[in-house]
C-alpha cells in the first residue's frame, strides 16, 4: 500500500511540475531550482522530487546538465502526450485556483492603495530602477526576474510587514516560481510581457503620484493575468487532450 501511496505521490507532482512549465512559471531553456528549493515549494521530500525529475528526464521535459554551468533545464520542445496530465490537474484543482488568483489580485491590491500612501523617496527610486530594469530586460527569464524584482519593490514601498508575508506566503503555494508570475508558452509570453510593461508603469505612476484608489484598481486588474494564463493554458490542454484521446 504505501508503494502505491509513493507513486501516487510522485505521480501528483510530476503533474504539477508539468503544469508549470505548460503555464510559463519555467520558461522553456531556464533551469529549474535544486531540489532542496523544489522539496519545501511543493511539501514533498527530496526523494520525491528526485523521482518526479528522473520521470520528467524520461519523457522529454526536463534536460540535466553537469558542470559548472549544469542543473535541471527545462526542454525547448515538450511532447504533446503530456497535456493529458495538465488537463486532469487543471480539472482537479480549478475552483481552487479561481479562488487564489482571486485572492492574490486583492492582496496586490491592499499592498499597491498603502505603497501609494506610504512610499517613500527611497521607494520611488528604487520602484523606478526596477522599472526601468524591467524594460531594459531581454524577453524570457530575464524579463520575468525583472518582472519579480519589481513587485516585491512595489510590495515593500507599502512598509506593511505582515501583508507582506501574507501575500508571500499565498503565492508560495500559488505559484512554484513565487513571487514570479506565470508567463503562458511559448506563443503568448512576449504578448503578456509587453502587456505587464503597459501596467507596470500605470501602477508606478499611481503609486508616485500618491492616488491610492487608482494604484489599487491598477494592480488588482493586474494580477488578473495570471487567472487569464491558467485558462488559456487549461483550455489548450483541453483541446490537445480531446485530440489525443480522438
Amino acid at each position: 500500500m504505501a508503494e502505491t501511496d509513493d507513486a501516487s505521490l510522485v505521480e501528483r507532482v510530476t503533474e504539477r511540475l508539468i503544469t508549470a512549465v505548460a503555464v510559463g512559471e519555467f520558461l522553456p531553456g531556464t533551469r529549474l531550482p535544486p531540489e532542496r528549493d523544489l522539496s519545501p515549494l511543493l511539501g514533498v521530500g527530496r526523494t520525491t522530487v528526485r523521482a518526479a525529475l528522473d520521470d520528467l528526464s524520461a519523457r522529454g521535459l526536463i534536460e540535466k546538465r553537469r558542470g559548472r554551468a549544469g542543473g535541471t533545464f527545462v526542454a525547448e520542445d515538450w511532447p504533446a502526450s503530456v497535456v493529458v496530465g495538465v488537463d486532469r490537474w487543471f480539472a482537479e484543482r480549478w475552483d481552487d485556483l479561481v479562488d487564489a488568483c482571486t485572492a492574490s489580485s486583492l492582496l496586490h491590491s491592499s499592498l499597491a492603495r498603502l505603497a501609494a500612501e506610504r512610499r517613500t523617496d527611497a521607494d520611488i527610486t528604487s520602484m523606478h530602477e526596477r522599472l526601468a530594469a524591467f524594460h531594459a530586460a531581454e524577453s524570457g527569464d530575464a524579463k520575468q526576474r525583472a518582472d519579480s524584482l519589481l513587485h516585491l519593490s512595489i510590495i515593500d514601498a507599502a512598509h506593511n510587514t505582515a501583508l507582506r508575508e501574507i501575500l508571500l506566503d499565498h503565492e508560495r503555494h500559488l505559484s512554484l516560481s513565487a513571487p514570479a508570475h506565470p508567463w503562458g508558452d511559448r506563443e503568448s509570453h512576449r504578448r503578456m510581457e509587453s502587456r505587464a510593461g503597459r501596467e507596470h508603469d500605470a501602477i508606478v505612476a499611481a503609486i508616485v503620484r500618491s492616488t491610492p484608489d487608482a494604484a489599487a484598481e491598477l494592480a488588482r486588474r493586474h494580477v488578473q493575468i495570471d487567472l487569464e494564463l491558467f485558462a488559456e493554458a487549461r483550455e489548450f490542454a483541453r483541446r490537445r487532450a480531446a485530440a489525443a484521446a480522438s
